[in-house]
């Protein structure tokens, strides 16, 4: 499971697809509905929130947002329908190390888009996160697990 921290307009389709599954199963996670990945590293920055599902609807929202830019037809009836303003501190040093692995992961399965990533990031100057999170200074996140 990854839930990325980077805007999802940086994935190619498969990881835009995969990030939805994947965020639906962490919300089912945070519910209850669900016996596994009840310790996944990925969701330790949102159960330490007072309401995790809240915020991974928001997360899940801008994942829907950018799919329906794309002209997908993501089902926004698996999620809440309420958001928040609020957002979750990640570091700048989690941000670029998801960069750099999704841009590896990007340079293997679809060169164009590895391109077009690359073009982004040189004109945002930095990774933008996805909004329900603010950049704060810091290396990678504790919970990170880091691949050599």
């Amino acid at each position: 499971m990854r839930l990325w921290s980077l805007h999802p307009k940086y994935l190619d389709v498969k990881g835009l697809l995969a990030l939805w599954r994947e965020g639906l199963l962490a919300r089912a996670v945070l519910k209850g509905k669900t016996k596994g990945y009840t310790n996944h590293p990925q969701l330790i920055r949102f159960k330490n929130q007072k309401n995790p599902v809240l915020f991974l609807d928001t997360f899940l929202n801008q994942v829907y947002l950018e799919s329906k830019h794309r002209g997908y037809n993501f089902n926004l009836e698996k999620i809440g329908t309420k958001h928040t303003r609020e957002q979750i501190p990640v570091t700048q040093g989690q941000l670029s190390y998801e960069m750099e692995h999704l841009l590896g992961k990007l340079q293997q399965r679809e060169p164009e888009k590895y391109q077009q990533t690359k073009k982004m990031l040189n004109e945002d100057k930095f990774p933008i996160p996805n909004p329900v999170f603010k950049i704060i200074p810091g290396n990678i996140e504790l919970w990170e697990k880091v691949k050599h």
